[in-house]
């Protein structure tokens, strides 16, 4: 048996990672060896010593070559085997261990636009602008709808290698769209949510479109592309006290700006007050308010009890990287008052 390996990495691309990939042939898929890889070509090392190392952390079914081929995410460590610079899920990992206790789970939504060149598909090719936002959410027939085809084969793509998909949407904006992943814990969300956005790019690939994670794709008046946070913990699933501790926490003094600053390229283009977001430099929480920092939904008010939504992170987010922010946060200050 000949299996095909896709290995998959995050690159040291600045301001924003990559996802990288290449394809190792292995006799069958009983154990995923650690590989190599040139550093010096992925902006995480310099050509006088170059190489790094794949270690292998999660795979799944590849749905692209089918069969027994497989799609392996990995860690990037150095030759010593310590976790590369670039290496984020290094961080998540023992603060995940650390609140394992509290239950904590996430469920992503995750923004994209699709690009034709260098305007959003949907936009008149020779220029101009579509129709103002409006119809596109949610929308229906082929003068709201763009990228459907792909969007439809993506989320096929992703279900079939097993991945944590909860639901698909048109977007606001023309050609833009959302995918959500969980709820699941920190590191399995952020896994799933990296496969998924590599089946993303390599789907939109073949029909000859860039799937961007831009946050303002379309400067002006049209809405950026977010990366939503759902976020609970055992106790938070359980009161209403915890809910709001959890919103309480994420707006102490030093936090707003701590997580904001981690939250993606391009934050400040994105969160402006307007298109459903509140202003970068400022902090909010609310029922059911889209315009806050923070939204509790409606029904975890009225059930005193769920979970809370963090509307800042961009579309281009590390997702190891909010997680671990959020369960710090927010699981730090529940702990605390446990203890009280």
């Amino acid at each position: 048996m000949t299996i095909k390996a896709e290995y998959i990495w995050i690159d040291g691309t600045q301001p924003t990672a990559k996802l990288r990939s290449k394809t190792k042939i292995l006799a069958d898929s009983s154990t995923l060896p650690r590989w190599g890889f040139d550093g010096s070509s992925t902006n995480q090392a310099e050509g006088h010593s170059s190489d790094l190392v794949l270690e292998p952390v999660f795979s799944c079914p590849d749905p692209i070559r089918g069969g027994d081929h497989l799609l392996v995410l990995c860690e990037v460590l150095n030759t010593d085997l310590t976790p590369h610079p670039s290496n984020t899920r290094a961080l998540l990992r023992p603060v995940a261990e650390r609140f394992a206790a509290q239950e904590p789970i996430f469920g992503i939504e995750q923004e994209y636009t699709f690009l034709k060149g260098e305007r959003p598909l949907g936009f008149p090719e020779g220029g101009g602008f579509p129709a103002p936002q409006g119809g596109y959410y949610c929308g229906v027939g082929a003068g709201e709808i763009f990228g459907r085809e792909i969007v439809e084969k993506h989320l096929d793509l992703c279900l079939a290698a097993g991945l944590g998909l909860s639901g698909i949407n048109a977007e606001v904006m023309p050609g833009q769209w959302e995918f959500q992943v969980g709820a699941l814990p920190p590191l399995e969300v952020a896994d799933h949510m990296w496969v998924a956005r590599w089946l993303l790019h390599r789907t939109a690939e073949e029909f000859g479109v860039t799937a961007s994670l831009d946050a303002k794709p379309a400067r002006g008046d049209w809405n950026g592309a977010g990366a939503h946070t759902n976020f609970s913990t055992r106790a938070m699933r359980e009161g209403y006290d915890a809910i709001i501790a959890a919103c309480e926490a994420l707006g102490a003094e030093g936090k707003p700006l701590e997580h904001v600053r981690q939250y993606g390229t391009g934050i400040e283009e994105r969160l402006t007050g307007a298109h459903e977001t509140a202003p970068w430099d400022q902090y909010s929480y609310g029922a059911s308010d889209r315009g806050a920092s923070v939204r509790i939904p409606w029904q975890v008010e009225v059930e005193k009890k769920g979970y809370i939504e963090d509307r800042r992170p961009n579309a281009n987010v590390d997702p190891y990287v909010v997680t671990r922010l959020i369960v710090d946060t927010c699981c730090t200050e529940l702990e605390r008052r446990e203890q009280v």
